[in-house]
């Protein structure tokens, strides 16, 4: 079957080739000579109120690519689409000439064309523009996938992103509504006073995540240069001089493993405030949020997955501790002790090697014994001291932080700080980490002198946050993987890249 579908798709590209060798001699088949004056959209509204066989004298150029052709002798119906529609295109001989009509001969579906005619009304009442002169502006020299199985193959479907855009109508809505969230995201900032900014992404040290780098080199300096795992330090530099309210949107990069939820290249938006704290975060998220659905899906009641995940306030609140009891049964002093918590990771089967320290249980732990729970929004507060490295210390009990993470539909969503600014908790918190770093966690801080030295300037009060847009994407368009709201995903090379679509 594979023998012949191949053989078929080049019998396919082989006739195309032809009919562009055809073209070159009537036409250019890539011209630039192109004007639009309508989108298909504003064709289907404004020209809505046709009745029965009724022709309007407007003129109309529209442009977009062939994606159905039907042939009825010297005349054919088509579908033409561009990103805002599809619309029905009539070609006929005597309306179009010899001379149009021996180009239109040559044309195959997935080309692109710009068209001028009048729209009409069928004898079947569907809107429809006749075809006075066309231009081909783009040639498709491969067959599309068949309309009805089209491309599944998730692998073609990333790789080759360009083609499940064009058969894949879902698919263009997805990454519309991507850009339409970040949009959102950064009106919804702008309008409280905080102001973007754009901070180094090649850093001469990582800091902001616990996260594995990627590491680069940049010649003329003869420097090894490390792409970022977090925008913070940069950004709470910021703080420092007086820049009270900022944000960032950006690309972060983190040299680990793939999976549903994880890419190593993804977007996270960082916001951080002068004189407040990790409660001004925890309502601003819950705001964002709230005004992401409203806007975006117009519902706070988001389908995802078969369930549905509500964004109407106020959110759970549930301690890290309460959490670990709640879920689990597990007292939170029982997992610091490293020698019980190294039971309870056997006993949950989470691997436990000579290299893994007291804070990467704790984390794990959690991750088994509590996240398959939280299914709607719901804020897990005051973390522990052990895994919050920039968070400041509760004075009531210095072991844990004013810290929360904001989990929906199993996925950590968002993770914000009541800010660390004293510089000398700053620096044994650091120290700690260093010492973690020399005994093989290459995820644990590095020792940012630089960023100290800002803190000992003075750093107001300040709140900070994260969230992934990735994963706010995945969630807004009901898709499983992230991978679904990437569009070009980091996936392994294959030795044969050749087009794959199924017959």
């Amino acid at each position: 079957m594979k023998e012949s579908t191949t053989a078929v798709a080049s019998d396919q590209i082989q006739q195309r080739r032809e009919h562009l060798q055809l073209l070159r001699q009537k036409c250019d088949p890539y011209s630039q000579q192109v004007k639009v004056t309508h989108s298909v959209q504003d064709v289907l509204e404004r020209y809505t109120p046709l009745k029965g066989e009724e022709h309007s004298e407007d003129r109309v150029q529209i442009a977009g690519r062939m994606m159905a052709l039907r042939l009825h002798g010297k005349a054919a119906f088509g579908d033409l689409v561009d990103l805002s529609g599809r619309v029905q295109v009539y070609f006929k001989l005597d309306k179009l000439g010899e001379e149009q009509w021996g180009i239109f001969e040559l044309l195959d579906l997935g080309d692109v064309l710009g068209i001028e005619g009048s729209p009409f009304r069928t004898k079947r009442g569907e809107l429809t523009v006749l075809v006075e002169r066309f231009q081909p502006l783009a040639k498709c020299l491969y067959p599309l996938p068949e309309k009805w199985h089209g491309l599944k193959d998730v692998e073609v479907r990333y790789r080759q992103r360009y083609l499940d855009l064009i058969v894949n109508p879902e698919v263009r809505k997805i990454f519309l509504l991507r850009s339409r969230l970040v949009s959102l995201v950064r009106r919804f900032l702008d309008e409280r006073n905080f102001h973007e900014m754009e901070t180094p992404v090649m850093t001469g040290l990582v800091g902001g995540a616990e996260a594995r780098p990627f590491i680069t080199h940049h010649h003329a300096l003869d420097i090894d240069l490390y792409l970022r795992i977090a925008t913070e330090l940069y950004l709470k530099r910021l703080i420092v001089g007086g820049l009270e309210r900022v944000y960032e949107i950006g690309r972060i990069f983190r040299n680990e493993g793939v999976s549903t939820r994880h890419n190593p290249e993804f977007t996270m938006l960082e916001v951080y405030e002068a004189y407040s704290d990790y409660e001004g975060m925890m309502k601003l998220t819950e705001d964002l949020l709230v005004f992401l659905s409203d806007d975006l899906l117009k519902t706070r009641q988001v389908p995802y997955q078969g369930k549905t995940i509500s964004f109407e306030p106020p959110f759970k609140k549930l301690s890290y501790a309460g959490a670990l009891m709640e879920y689990g049964k597990i007292e939170l002093q029982e997992i610091r002790d490293f020698e019980k918590a190294k039971d309870i990771a056997r006993r949950l089967r989470i691997p436990v090697d000579g290299k893994t320290h007291g804070g990467q249980l704790l984390d794990k732990i959690f991750e088994v014994v509590v996240e398959p729970h939280l299914v709607q929004p719901t804020f897990i507060i005051d973390y522990p001291i052990e895994i919050s490295p920039l968070a400041k210390r509760k004075p009531e009990d210095p072991t844990l932080t004013y810290r929360f993470e904001l989990f929906g539909m199993h996925m950590e969503l968002a993770n914000a700080f009541s800010e660390l600014n004293d510089p000398d908790d700053q620096r044994q918190r650091f120290l700690k980490q260093l010492d973690l770093r020399e005994a093989g966690d290459e995820e644990a801080h590095m020792m940012d002198e630089d960023f100290l030295r800002a803190l000992e300037f003075g750093m107001p009060p300040t709140g900070g946050l994260g969230i992934g847009i990735d994963r706010l994407c995945m969630l807004f368009s009901d898709s499983a993987s992230i991978r679904e709201v990437v569009l070009f995903p980091l996936l392994k090379p294959k030795k044969d890249e050749s087009l794959e679509i199924e017959e």
